[in-house]
């Protein structure tokens, strides 16, 4: 609820930090409890680590180039974890004393999140189909290059990134698991499947976050909303290329790749506005101020403006060859 007193950013996390503490158990999983990446691939210490190599690499042989691409792209989104963090630590009011609940999901999120790199990588090494050099080349760019993700330092507009891009994630790589298990490859679709588990929690932790914000702070929080809405949500890869392409160029061919094959479509973009609109109830947010109603109201219209443009966007042909596959 807003009370008549206005309420700085600062004031509201602090206030959260409490909430975060109490349910930081729900919010993410034990060391111990957690599944890792040895436990989906072959284990080098045992006598049929070969053979189990030979049959990975046979069923990675039947996915379709988009669909490889795709999950080449996913890969180095991973990969680029480092960057994540860093912008978390960024952010405006965030308390990073190592017992504080903000603190404390960080380093959490950071350590669920690099396991899916690690798994991914692990399985384009073995699968035979990639050049890992320069699948390698693109992560480190990726990394060197930094984002933008137009939240500048504003840890309300950074949870509504968040909210979207981890449900956008949890659509592609269960949707490449889908694709995969349809080529016979059980294992790639089991991995994607744990991946796109843990992007699901994780988007549940932050519509969470900015469900309790707009009780604390509704105008605010829904002028944040607006404004990343207005921006449109970049992908945090946006920046990816290879060795020799114009940074962005890269990305661009991934991003054809997905809407070709229905792993991740502007229909889909839609989708997750339509359904951050109802989990936050943005029709019925009440005390707001003539400026967050105005704001409303943009947000409340969006979706059917994106659908009419996405119906008139043609599917992209395959004209691009990336470095990255052999």
């Amino acid at each position: 609820m807003q009370t008549s007193i206005s309420i700085t950013r600062g004031e509201v996390l602090q206030q959260m930090e409490g909430y975060l503490k109490e349910n930081m158990s729900t919010f993410l999983k034990s060391v111990e409890d957690s599944w890792q990446p040895a436990d989906y691939l072959p284990d080098s210490r045992r006598d049929t680590f070969f053979d189990e190599v030979k049959e990975l690499r046979e069923k990675a042989a039947s996915l379709s180039y988009d669909l490889l691409a795709v999950l080449i792209g996913d890969t180095i989104t991973e990969e680029a974890l480092p960057n994540y963090e860093a912008w978390f630590h960024e952010l405006d009011n965030i308390n990073r004393d190592r017992n504080n609940g903000w603190a404390e999901w960080i380093r959490g999120w950071t350590a669920e999140e690099n396991r899916h790199g690690d798994l991914l990588n692990r399985y384009l090494y073995l699968s035979g189909r990639v050049n890992m050099r320069e699948f390698e080349v693109s992560t480190q760019y990726l990394i060197n290059d930094a984002f933008d993700l137009g939240t500048a330092n504003d840890p309300y507009r950074a949870f509504v990134y968040t909210s979207y891009q981890e449900q956008a994630t949890n659509i592609s790589h269960r949707r490449v698991g889908q694709l995969a298990r349809k080529a016979g490859d059980d294992q790639l679709s089991k991995i994607c499947g744990m991946i796109a588990g843990d992007e699901t929690r994780h988007a549940r932790v932050y519509k969470a976050f900015v469900s309790k914000i707009f009780e604390l702070d509704p105008s605010e929080m829904m002028l944040a909303f607006e404004d990343m809405m207005r921006k449109k949500i970049v992908m945090p890869a946006h920046y990816m290329r290879e060795m020799g392409v114009e940074m962005g160029k890269t990305f661009g061919h991934f991003t054809d790749a997905a809407q070709r094959i229905g792993v991740y479509t502007s229909a889909d973009y839609t989708d997750i506005l339509d359904s951050l609109i109802k989990e936050w109830d943005i029709e019925h947010i009440k005390d707001l101020n003539g400026e967050a109603e105005r704001a409303r109201d943009y947000i409340m219209a969006l979706p059917n403006r994106l659908r009419r443009v996405a119906d008139r966007m043609p599917v992209p042909k395959l004209e691009y060859k990336f470095k990255w596959i052999s």
